[in-house]
């Protein structure tokens, strides 16, 4: 599922001199110079809950047998030292070597972003409250055209439609997302609908615009800010803000209702992100203090220990950034709306295999 993953496009680093600790940030491990770093073990105290990864271990065997030759030996051995009680000093006796991520600040702080599947409302046909597209990849004669151009109509005629819905913002929203269910009203169907491709137009964060604009303060931008704005506006006024960001993205109906990642894997909740695949190839395993936030997007002074796996892509993760994916739905929107924080994060390898040496980028 390709993912422009806006969320984390409305996000700021950390800068200055200051060390500030508001959104989870932790300062255990001195300073580090790269993305990978060696490390002799892990110390943590965190709360522990591996309670995913074996489900989503099972879709990757299951699914690639090109990624299983090369990571199932680690998954094995992981879910094996899970099984005998997942001590953390206990990881270099099953073979399990460790690189820490440096975080954006070098003081292994690794920023956290959500994003989810959304469900959104659609008819078959057209009518005065169901009348905002859903569009299919077009045949483009070199570029496509622009956001507004389709607002417009410029793929009008083209038999494109896959669907109606009546919220604007909506389909905007499954486009940033790259994918979503849709629930059919007029005959009660629920399909998936996975990413097609794009405009080729460059995206703009609508999160940026309003924050430039002075409509919604940064801290307290997220997609539950945005779609609070838009309800207060016009057609108009909401039209122009979404115009502002050019690109749009086509869909493709699946005949399944599993939720796909770049890597071609379904992905389970909580248990992949979306990684920079330079620095974590497709199928990476990941050992991360993930931050707990409250129910109104507030770090709430924890971070839950997890092993997590790398099966999506996005635009706008790079680097020392990871999006967490939190399922379908609008409490999944919300959740993953919010998530702008911080953990620490270690890279697992095997010795005697292709995934040794973590530390040392594909």
């Amino acid at each position: 599922m390709f993912r422009k993953a806006t969320i984390a496009l409305f996000i700021m680093g950390l800068v200055g001199c200051a060390k500030p600790t508001d959104r989870g940030q932790q300062y255990l491990d001195g300073e580090f110079d790269q993305v990978l770093n060696q490390v002799e073990v892990v110390e943590s105290d965190k709360l522990k809950d591996f309670s995913h990864f074996s489900a989503q271990m099972e879709k990757v065997i299951e699914r690639s047998p090109s990624m299983a030759a090369t990571y199932q030996a680690l998954y094995r051995q992981v879910d094996n030292w899970v099984a005998q009680g997942g001590d953390l000093s206990e990881l270099d006796n099953f073979g399990i070597e460790v690189a820490q991520m440096g975080g954006g600040d070098g003081y292994g702080n690794v920023m956290f972003t959500g994003y989810f599947s959304p469900v959104i409302e659609l008819r078959h046909q057209p009518d005065d409250v169901y009348r905002y597209p859903v569009y299919g990849m077009p045949e483009c004669d070199g570029q496509c055209p622009s956001r507004a151009e389709i607002y417009d109509g410029a793929l009008e005629g083209q038999g494109l439609e896959l669907g109606y819905s009546a919220s604007m913002l909506d389909v905007f929203m499954m486009e940033v997302q790259g994918s979503g269910f849709v629930h059919f009203d007029d005959n009660d169907e629920l399909q998936y609908f996975a990413y097609r491709g794009k405009n080729g137009h460059r995206y703009v964060s609508i999160g940026r615009i309003l924050i430039e604009r002075g409509e919604v303060p940064r801290e307290k931008m997220s997609l539950k800010a945005i779609d609070e704005w838009v309800s207060q506006q016009d057609e108009e006024t909401a039209r122009e803000l979404l115009e502002q960001n050019p690109s749009y993205v086509f869909f493709k109906p699946q005949d399944n209702l599993d939720v796909m990642g770049t890597a071609g894997i379904p992905l389970q909740a909580f248990a992949s992100v979306a990684a920079d695949r330079d620095y974590l190839p497709m199928g990476s395993v990941l050992l991360a203090e993930v931050p707990q936030l409250d129910e109104a997007g507030n770090w709430n002074g924890q971070h839950v220990l997890k092993l997590l796996m790398a099966l999506d892509t996005g635009g706008a993760v790079k680097k020392n950034h990871l999006d967490l994916y939190h399922g379908m739905g609008t409490q999944a929107g919300i959740d993953a709306g919010h998530y702008k924080h911080f953990g620490r994060v270690w890279k697992l390898g095997l010795q005697g295999t292709k995934t040794e040496q973590p530390w040392v980028a594909p």
